[in-house]
């Protein structure tokens, strides 16, 4: 709690899906093979989502909590949309392909809830999500939805206790262990 006139920092601006109730919709980190390039025109060259690496058959999660606007084919591949809850009107819109779809239109799904799983084929790169994210008509990028510890997440690394001792000896790994002084 911090008393009233303290010196604080601003809250971060709220996009309106809460960053814990975000994830990948494929694997735990997976590779993005292509980024977002906004078109310069509303029908102008560009990629209007993200590529991530994805074996057939992976897992489709949902990034977010939400509805699913669509379930179908487009084009010969499978697609499958979600506006996300409380995101404002127009609602923020999700789209995965290509996706063996196993919900249907209209069902409520929870953040990591399963949409299907990745389709062998039928998309513009081998083995891979393309992940979409649109407000209305507005393409946007969609690693935006996720936060921060999410994107930059490297190797776990855990940092030693004052006070205790480094249980790989004094000299791990090139380093003096802390030896708290007396």
């Amino acid at each position: 709690m911090v008393a009233e006139g303290a010196d604080r920092l601003p809250d971060p601006p709220d996009p309106g899906v809460p960053a814990v109730a975000r994830g990948w919709p494929v694997g735990d980190r997976p590779t993005v093979l292509r980024g977002w390039e906004p078109p310069a025109t509303p029908y102008g060259r560009g990629h209007r989502g993200v590529d991530l690496a994805a074996p057939a058959g992976a897992p489709v999660r949902a990034v977010a909590a939400g509805t699913v606007s669509f379930a179908g084919r487009v084009a010969g591949r499978g697609v499958v949309s979600v506006e996300l809850a409380g995101t404002g009107d127009p609602p923020l819109r999700t789209t995965y392909e290509p996706v063996a779809v196993s919900v249907e239109k209209g069902e409520e799904v929870a953040a990591g809830g399963v949409l299907g799983t990745v389709e062998p084929s039928g998309s513009h790169c081998a083995g891979c999500l393309h992940w979409g994210l649109l407000r209305g008509d507005v393409y946007l990028d969609p690693l935006s939805l996720l936060p921060p510890w999410l994107l930059d997440a490297g190797p776990a690394a855990l940092l030693p206790v004052l006070g205790v001792p480094d249980p790989a000896g004094p000299r791990a790994q090139g380093r003096q262990a802390y030896v708290p002084r007396k």
